[in-house]
């Protein structure tokens, strides 16, 4: 790490303006791409640039051109990071942009692409440099910059001082208890080199992944990702975790968590280490938590739930012990504000409200005062992030997550929430996947459709997936149609791809 900060210091890359000098949605630091999928050098790239005062931000590696374009004009790229099979996207995005610059890295890989031109091998970069550490002060204000592409819209990159981040989703808090470490000398005491590891199937350029990777790193643990990075292989993720021994597996809900437990299922893997498997960034469904437990009795399922905008925001726990509820318990700082984000609701007022958190939150997004302001409003005094979840609040202090307002139905004046739906057709036992979207409708003004991918070897109709969504819906809930699919196209962090969903049922009208 050393000589890769050196290097980027040595290109005049590093923090040009402090952050008193500059409003929540601005940045001062030069600004690296990582476009690259799971690999030590991503996780490299981005300890060596917060070394050299550099921001480091992922990029979507499923990006075609016209998006990549976009992405790195709207970040300033000053360089990219990138792997050799993303050359000839990244080589298309600059013949086509009018970007300014920008230095390029190129990482070796097994595609046989060589280097852009202009473009130097990151080991050669290396070599080129002295591993000597930089005499730099570095700053609790430095940024970490997460881009989300959220379920509508371009993509926004979300602005955190690293101190914030550290403490509210990368290990800065004691588990259990909340309680913030106090000094680098408490991180060093608390770190176990001895450890054992833990693993995450969940694409690095995903903010879920980033955090259980520096939960490890800043804890002194080993940190285990799975060597195919073209597709999920769950055999090969069970294979690893089994050899590794690790404690914990962090996925993104059903989209990694069917696939692996059908593997679990096949096969034969010692996983007795395997205490604890955390899912964030998505739900995963009861049915596939229960059988999770059934084949790993030792098992806790951690549900995070959070965002980009707001970190680690609260969990829910289940076991073979004790069932999911549903709910989730808060962690410091999470609330629920009014709809009309006048107010902070308090637990057990019959309102839905909009989940929001205080305390250690971002900035801003980069180059949007409007989106900065409308995202982090002062509610009674108090700064808050609100990134756009449905919620309620309930008397025991429990928070029930509804679903994002931007995919949110309305349906006859009624608000339908199309993870609930989703997470009620799931119960289904011939359901592999599901996403639930609207259709325009000359009587409700919108319906509800279901988009559907049955498991292998499974046969289900339109009505039996309709009966078991009434199982636990109220009638207004429930599609008017079910369209089926081989596969459900998903981001490659397992977040549903909303629009997609809607091409289809046009497709079928």
């Amino acid at each position: 790490m050393p000589a890769g900060s050196r290097a980027l210091h040595e290109w005049g890359f590093g923090a040009r303006r402090e952050r008193r000098e500059l409003a929540a949605h601005e940045s001062g630091q030069s600004h690296l791409g990582l476009y690259m999928a799971n690999c030590n050098e991503f996780l490299e790239g981005m300890l060596g640039a917060y070394q050299a005062r550099v921001a480091p931000f992922n990029v979507n590696y499923r990006y075609v051109a016209d998006e990549l374009v976009y992405l790195l004009g709207n970040a300033g790229a000053d360089a990219v990071m990138y792997q050799a099979r993303f050359a000839p996207t990244l080589a298309e995005a600059l013949e086509k942009s009018q970007l300014p610059p920008m230095r390029l890295i190129h990482v070796d890989d097994d595609s046989g692409n060589g280097p852009l031109p202009g473009a130097v091998r990151y080991e050669e970069l290396l070599a080129s440099v002295s591993d000597e550490p930089l005499d730099l002060e570095l700053s609790p204000d430095d940024l970490y910059v997460l881009y989300t592409g959220g379920t509508t819209g371009l993509p926004k990159a979300v602005l955190w001082r690293q101190s914030d981040i550290y403490l509210n989703a990368m290990g800065g808090r004691i588990f259990g208890t909340g309680e913030m470490v106090a000094s680098l000398e408490e991180i060093v005491e608390r770190s176990r080199a001895d450890g054992p590891g833990s693993m995450t199937c969940a694409p690095l350029m995903h903010g879920a992944a980033q955090w259980a990777a520096f939960i490890n790193l800043c804890g002194g643990r080993p940190f285990v990702m799975a060597p195919t990075t073209t597709h999920f292989d769950p055999a090969e993720a069970l294979a690893l975790a089994s050899r590794e021994g690790v404690v914990s597996l962090s996925i993104v809900g059903d989209a990694f968590g069917r696939p692996l437990v059908d593997a679990l299922e096949s096969g034969d893997y010692d996983l007795s280490g395997l205490l604890i498997l955390v899912t964030g960034g998505a739900a995963l469904s009861a049915p596939l938590k229960q059988r999770f437990v059934d084949l790993l009795p030792q098992l806790t399922i951690l549900d995070a739930g959070g965002s980009s905008e707001s970190g680690s925001q609260m969990g829910q726990v289940s076991s073979r012990a004790q069932g999911g509820s549903g709910r989730f318990a808060p962690n410091p700082g999470a609330v629920v504000v009014s709809e009309d984000m006048t107010r902070i609701l308090s637990p057990g007022e019959d309102e839905i409200g909009w989940l929001a958190q205080q305390g250690l939150i971002p900035l801003g997004y980069l180059g949007d005062p409007e989106k900065t302001a409308r995202t982090f409003p002062v509610i009674d005094g108090i700064r808050h992030s609100v990134p756009g979840d449905r919620a309620r609040w309930f008397a025991d202090g429990e928070i029930e997550l509804l679903g994002r307002d931007s995919v949110t139905i309305n349906s006859g004046g009624e608000k339908i929430f199309a993870e609930e739906v989703e997470a009620a057709i799931a119960e289904h036992p011939a359901v592999y996947d599901v996403v639930v979207t609207s259709r325009p409708s000359t009587r409700w003004g919108n319906e509800v459709v279901a988009v559907v991918a049955l498991a292998n070897g499974q046969q289900a109709d339109p009505d039996s997936i309709i009966a078991e969504a009434a199982r636990h819906l109220a009638r207004y809930k429930l599609p008017k149609a079910v369209v089926f699919r081989d596969r459900l196209q998903r981001s490659p962090s397992g977040k549903a791809d909303y629009r997609w969903a809607k091409a289809q049922v046009a497709q079928e009208n």
